[in-house]
């Protein structure tokens, strides 16, 4: 008799999350959770610890301390896992000399799941003409559509990708921006690594920032805007913020013009028409997540600048770690020596 694939709602929990290489800690008492029909995107620099935190949560690296679950379970307690998580963290796990169709019919044996599901993933990523080259010719896009093609195979509930836009042309970079959003349309839990802030300040519902391993900010990306305000410029500001002030608006002085407490342009208009004050420019004036981002994890790494060390050494399993499970994540390959991204 074949097991029902185990396939609960796909909320993932991340608690009190460490991990640590000798001295160094690469990731140190992380928490934050990521909800079902939303896509996460997960930010944070160079040596960070994003990577690293998606090997603990798929089970190719064990943890310190903490625990990295989906739906309660850790990776390696789900017993269909690529029915439950599919992830694509490189996009340089295939054999060069073999083809995408291929590369994909070895996963979907190992997943259990028809050659009919390989044709169909390969159309849905937009390969299917380049289906019988070898991979190792591939376009760096190409080899991320390959990788998303591989991710999806088990039809998962939850998704997890590293960096999924590195080497997608503008016109990629919109298509998969639409594919996420239907994705999360179906009610699939997705979480998203990447450095690309201007793409993920479009793309997702909501943020995690971390630096040196530590969570420094989490919300939805509207939350972490902070409050709407606008700038305004005039050659009667005095009347200008007189007016505001009047009609229950603060605003204070900045640059040429005044910074309003206030994301309503057309009301700040009307207010300055009504009082008969020129007005030579006004606009939204929230803070880029990209600002927020720089913000955040700078002022970390200056309360940190005594700890030892900021290179994250290579991810090796320690001693007496085994390998992950069979039935291993969907396109996600065995660690490396690279640094942690």
């Amino acid at each position: 008799m074949t097991a029902v694939p185990e396939r609960g709602p796909g909320r993932i929990e991340i608690r009190g999350l460490t991990k640590r290489f000798g001295s160094f800690t690469a990731v140190d008492q992380l928490d934050f959770t990521v909800q079902p029909g939303r896509i996460t995107g997960f930010l944070g620099p160079n040596g960070s610890g994003k990577t690293t935190t998606l090997r603990m949560l798929l089970g190719l690296i064990r943890p310190t301390a903490g625990t990295a679950t989906i739906d309660g379970r850790s990776y390696r307690d789900i017993t269909e896992p690529l029915t439950v998580v599919g992830s694509a963290l490189e996009a340089t796990n295939f054999h060069p000399g073999r083809t995408a169709r291929d590369h994909l019919r070895v996963l979907a044996a190992v997943a259990g799941v028809p050659d009919t599901r390989v044709d169909e993933m390969l159309e849905l990523v937009g390969i299917p003409a380049a289906a019988r080259k070898r991979a190792g010719g591939y376009s760096m896009g190409m080899r991320q559509r390959l990788g998303l093609a591989g991710a999806l195979l088990g039809d998962p509930r939850v998704i997890i990708l590293d960096e999924p836009a590195n080497g997608l042309d503008p016109e990629g970079i919109r298509w998969l921006r639409g594919f996420l959003r239907h994705l999360a349309g179906e009610g699939r839990t997705l979480l998203i690594s990447s450095h690309m802030l201007s793409e993920v300040e479009q793309t997702v519902d909501d943020v995690v920032i971390i630096a040196n391993g530590r969570r420094v900010a989490e919300g939805t990306v509207a939350e972490l805007h902070g409050e709407p305000t606008a700038y305004v410029r005039s050659s009667r500001l005095p009347a200008l913020a007189d007016a505001l002030h009047r009609a229950g608006i603060t605003s204070e002085p900045r640059d040429d013009g005044l910074t309003v407490r206030s994301g309503d342009l057309a009301h700040i208009g009307d207010i300055a028409l009504a009082a008969g004050v020129p007005v030579h420019e006004l606009r939204a004036d929230q803070t880029h997540l990209e600002e927020l981002f720089f913000n955040l994890t700078e002022s970390d790494e200056h309360r940190n600048r005594n700890r030892s060390g900021h290179e994250a050494p290579p991810e090796t399993l320690p001693p007496g770690e085994l390998p992950p499970p069979s039935g291993a994540p969907v396109s996600t390959a065995a660690p490396s020596q690279e640094v942690d991204r």
